[in-house]
């Protein structure tokens, strides 16, 4: 879902319908009459006036498709968590603890899926163009939900029992909180690049247009929409979260490689850094080549793998923690 979402912004589908019909509208135009009447449609809408005016009916479906997908992705998923909840909690096949999480889980898909058409109506009054600020919030919810889904089955196959958590591990573990927290403060970032289209202005690594500290990066009043408006600044914060991020779990890996840890953290530990590392140089080769729409829709499905590993030894560490070397040997 959140990879499908990269590739309709990046190849401009995002505004393609202009109305919202969250039961009735799952049916795709099945008429020539039909897709005449979607398109004419949009030729109101500000981005076909301003940007799209040559476009065609054939060149319009193009970009109906993938927005359409995405929608019908959001209901599908919807539905399929709906259904089984409801049946099994007839069934009584859920325990009673574990109802209001579940239930969490779907308001929360309905928020976004509200969110996401919020999103969408800003490129709808004037300026063909999607708030950033909407964008991101759209994007970091996904992120949020994800998360609490992941922590919460993470939770059910790896149960906290009493008296296996040895001191000595709290370093480690707030250290792998660190690392959660900054991964997704990161891609937080990274909607703000994509909502201002701030990957296609520096395309040079490591240097911006061959200056370490770009100019411009204070041109804004007041100085804080520097940081969410300023193209220049909002790429240099997101290159300067990456390296940070990349530096820190460098410095994790090796801090966890020097402990005693059970294969099953070491493997986690492991898949941390091969991630980050491909995660880099996906990011790199998206920036270098002017933002491709393979690459970059990868590094956003790379994002959320890194995300996953990340928040899996945080989970890990607060219930295994790092063992003595005896105990290591023998795991």
């Amino acid at each position: 879902m959140v990879v499908l979402g990269g590739v309709t912004r990046l190849t401009g589908s995002g505004l393609s319908m202009v109305k919202w019909e969250p039961i009735i509208g799952i049916l795709p135009p099945m008429s020539l009459g039909d897709w005449q009447q979607v398109f004419e449609l949009y030729q109101q809408s500000p981005e076909f006036k301003l940007k799209n005016a040559q476009m065609d009916l054939e060149g319009f479906k193009g970009i109906f498709w993938l927005e359409y997908w995405h929608r019908v992705l959001g209901r599908l998923i919807g539905i399929i968590f709906f259904v089984p909840l409801v049946w099994f909690i007839v069934r009584k096949k859920v325990d009673r603890h574990m109802v209001p999480k579940l239930v969490a889980m779907f308001v929360l898909g309905g928020l976004q899926g509200l969110l996401g058409w919020y999103m969408v109506k800003s490129g709808l009054v004037r300026d063909p163009h999607v708030s950033q600020y909407r964008l991101t919030a759209h994007l970091g919810l996904a992120f949020m939900i994800y998360a609490y889904m992941f922590w919460v089955a993470l939770d059910l196959l790896y149960p906290r029992k009493a008296g296996i958590m040895p001191s000595g591990n709290t370093g480690l573990r707030r250290f792998s909180y660190l690392i959660s927290i900054l991964t997704f403060i990161t891609v937080l970032s990274g909607g703000f690049v994509a909502g201002l289209k701030a990957g296609l202005a520096y395309n040079t690594f490591p240097t911006m247009n061959g200056q370490w500290v770009p100019d411009g990066l204070s041109s804004l009043e007041p100085a804080w929409r520097n940081f969410f408006e300023n193209v220049t600044t909002v790429q240099f914060d997101h290159r300067l979260l990456a390296i940070s991020l990349f530096v820190l779990i460098l410095l994790f890996w090796f801090a966890g490689m020097r402990v005693g840890l059970s294969k099953r953290l070491r493997t986690g530990f492991n898949i941390l850094l091969v991630l980050l590392l491909i995660q880099a140089a996906l990011g790199i080769s998206t920036l270098l080549l002017y933002v491709p729409i393979a690459l970059a829709a990868t590094h956003q499905g790379g994002a959320v793998a890194l995300f996953t590993a990340a928040l899996y030894l945080s989970h890990r560490l607060g219930r295994e923690g790092p063992l003595d070397q005896a105990l290591a040997g023998a795991s």
